[in-house]
């Protein structure tokens, strides 16, 4: 593992493109993604992936969803711990990464790189399939996550994948950037995409679960409420001075407005 270079293309062959794959669902309490709103309501949050075509052609992830595993074994992860019934998978065989790729006719292997925000089992769950990638991912988040039973290593701390380690904010790729934004967990982090036609999207990964994380100021479910909601406040702002429109993690009502997958934004 060595330090990020920058990565910026010198030959422009083609224009960004992002595509945003349905990787499933999560069955869990309200409360996890916005507590003292509903506690106890069970609902099925959405479980996405990001696939970005650059500038120069090559293809790159963000998060890579929960394991394909969970199509016939919802509780491969969890069974048996304290978060069995916490955090349940909800996959059809449509759900697993690959048949995402294939729709688009994409291989793992042509997946250049992945960008994780972290590496919890539902961002992390496919690094597995895409040894031919380099994947991108906070130095500090790297090191607290590896043998942390929280992040389960089978799915990304793999002998046969190749990990850059970054040192905060920088811009990766022409027209993608990664913004550190702790409180989710240790140096998670957001991605700023400069789109040629939509404009500016933030993808916020779990730095923000949902809409009413804003609007009931409700952070307590993060591992670090405080640092969480200085991060998510900041995300906010930036977007807001960047005319980004935000993508949460988890938000099952404004998955209902999103463009998936085989529809992209450009």
């Amino acid at each position: 593992m060595q330090a990020c270079p920058r990565h910026v293309s010198t030959a422009i062959m083609a224009a960004m493109e992002l595509y945003i794959l349905p990787l499933g669902n999560c069955c869990c309490n309200y409360e996890v993604i916005a507590p003292g709103i509903a506690d106890g309501k069970r609902i099925h949050i959405p479980v996405p992936a990001y696939l970005i075509h650059l500038d120069d052609g090559s293809l790159a992830l963000v998060d890579t969803g929960m394991n394909r595993v969970h199509i016939s074994d919802p509780d491969h992860t969890w069974g048996g711990t304290p978060f069995a019934d916490e955090l349940v998978p909800d996959m059809r065989k449509e759900d697993s990464l690959l048949w995402r790729l294939a729709e688009l006719d994409i291989a793992p292997s042509d997946i250049k790189y992945v960008i994780n925000t972290h590496l919890h089992f539902d961002h992390a769950g496919n690094n597995d399939l895409l040894k031919d990638a380099t994947f991108f991912v906070q130095r500090e988040h790297y090191e607290f996550a590896k043998g942390n039973p929280s992040f389960p290593n089978q799915y990304w701390n793999l002998p046969a994948l190749s990990y850059e380690l970054v040192d905060g904010a920088i811009t990766l790729f022409p027209g993608v950037e990664v913004i550190p934004t702790p409180g989710h967990a240790p140096a998670h982090q957001s991605v700023l995409l400069r789109l040629p036609e939509t404009g500016n999207m933030m993808i916020c990964g779990d730095a923000v679960y949902c809409q009413e994380n804003y609007d009931h100021d409700a952070w307590e479910s993060q591992a670090d409420p405080a640092t969480a909601k200085v991060s998510a406040l900041a995300l906010r702002d930036r977007a807001e001075r960047e005319s980004a429109s935000m993508i949460y993690g988890h938000d099952p009502h404004q998955a209902r407005t999103l463009r998936y997958s085989t529809q992209s934004y450009t």
